[in-house]
């Protein structure tokens, strides 16, 4: 199964995620399908880009989205626009 899912790529104490589409069996900084936007909550407000042409593909080719990634991509509004198929799935 194709998740969409956080990637820690930050250093000790400095948090910094990718937002990767990957296989559900990789490790968590394992490997990737391809990335698709970032996440940096060490900002005020928090920064998050996220590429949403790719986004909305992945989603509708049947990538699941993780409880984590689901909030990032509901705040973008990525996820509204991606449809209720995908917004239903958990």
């Amino acid at each position: 199964m194709v998740k969409i899912r956080l990637m820690r790529i930050g250093g000790k104490h400095q948090p910094f995620y990718r937002l990767v589409v990957a296989d559900s069996r990789s490790p968590r900084s394992g490997r990737y399908i391809e990335i698709i936007g970032s996440y940096n909550p060490q900002t005020e407000p928090s920064t998050i880009k996220i590429n949403e042409p790719k986004a909305l593909a992945w989603l509708r080719k049947g990538a699941r989205p993780s409880n984590a990634a689901r909030v990032l991509l509901e705040k973008t509004g990525v996820l509204s626009r991606a449809g209720g198929d995908a917004a239903a799935t958990s």
